[in-house]
């Protein structure tokens, strides 16, 4: 029995896909397909019901995965601690990331840890927090990092950080030149949004909601860049996080609003699926995130 084929087994199992599961391993549905019919062979059993629309497992598929689990978590576990007797860190983490941590806090920690450790092979995918949690439940990701809370039962969550969330407005629209802005300039506004999905889109609805604002109209973006740049042209105001927002803000080419007796945050958190086996690779890049906020 391959290793390999334990490994294309229980993701077909975890994500009840052969197409799936082909493309998170980047291999091709007949390559799949070949491994779970050989793997079937070798045990002389079905491990799957097979139709156009779903793959179901089987009775022995349901246990032979509890089993398939374990040996993968033994075997990895083993190469980790011979690893350990030679002092060395290696293997891969996949790791996910919401936008706005994935395209501001993300690359200067990789690239830190990188340099320490050599050997670790790094996958990283980066979308909305709903994308990464998803991913996160399934297994597909070891680490994720994502904005807002987390009210999942299937994950671990640790927050690392605070993120300020701030209002921005282009330096020529009429709220830049006020000084306190009150809850009331905000009403009937027109606000620039991230998709549904989204951490900073939840947060802005959040305060939409809880200040009664009504909108003139809105414009959804699928990126901070995109948002940055409609605000910058005077499309209208939106709410975002201080870190995407540096570099304008010194410039001048976007204006903080300042809103009288209000500041705003959101805890940055770390999630993890439920691992049999965490590797020392996953606990020292989760320790170098927890010291972000030391560095």
């Amino acid at each position: 029995m391959h290793i390999d084929h334990l490994k294309i087994f229980v993701t077909v199992v975890e994500l009840k896909h052969f197409s799936k599961a082909a493309k998170v391993l980047n291999l091709s549905q007949p390559n799949v397909s070949l491994h779970i019919r050989n793997l079937e062979s070798e045990l002389e059993t079905t491990l799957f019901i097979r139709s156009p629309k779903q793959v179901k497992v089987t009775a022995a598929g349901e246990m032979f995965y509890i089993k398939a689990r374990q040996m993968l978590s033994l075997y990895e576990e083993a190469k980790q601690e011979i690893a350990d007797q030679q002092h060395i860190v290696q293997g891969t983490i996949k790791i996910g990331a919401s936008f706005t941590i994935g395209e501001y806090i993300l690359p200067r920690v990789l690239a830190e840890y990188a340099n320490d450790h050599p050997k670790v092979n790094v996958e990283v995918m980066v979308g909305n927090t709903e994308e990464v949690m998803e991913k996160t439940r399934t297994n597909e990701l070891d680490i994720s990092l994502i904005e807002g809370e987390v009210s999942e039962q299937e994950v671990e969550a640790v927050p690392f950080m605070d993120d300020e969330m701030i209002i921005i407005a282009s330096s020529s629209h009429p709220l830049a030149q006020v000084s306190l802005v009150t809850p009331e300039l905000l009403q009937d506004q027109v606000w620039i949004l991230r998709e549904s999905g989204s951490g900073t889109r939840a947060y802005s609805n959040q305060l939409i909601q809880h200040l009664e604002l009504q909108m003139k109209r809105s414009f959804v973006f699928s990126s901070s860049q995109g948002i940055k740049e409609a605000v910058s042209a005077g499309l209208g105001i939106a709410m975002i996080s201080r870190l995407t927002v540096r570099k304008e803000l010194e410039l001048g080419e976007l204006k903080e609003i300042d809103i009288a007796n209000q500041r705003f945050t959101r805890k940055l958190s770390i999630i993890k699926g439920k691992h049999e086996f965490v590797s020392r690779a996953h606990d020292l890049f989760i320790e170098k995130i927890l010291n972000l906020n030391k560095s």
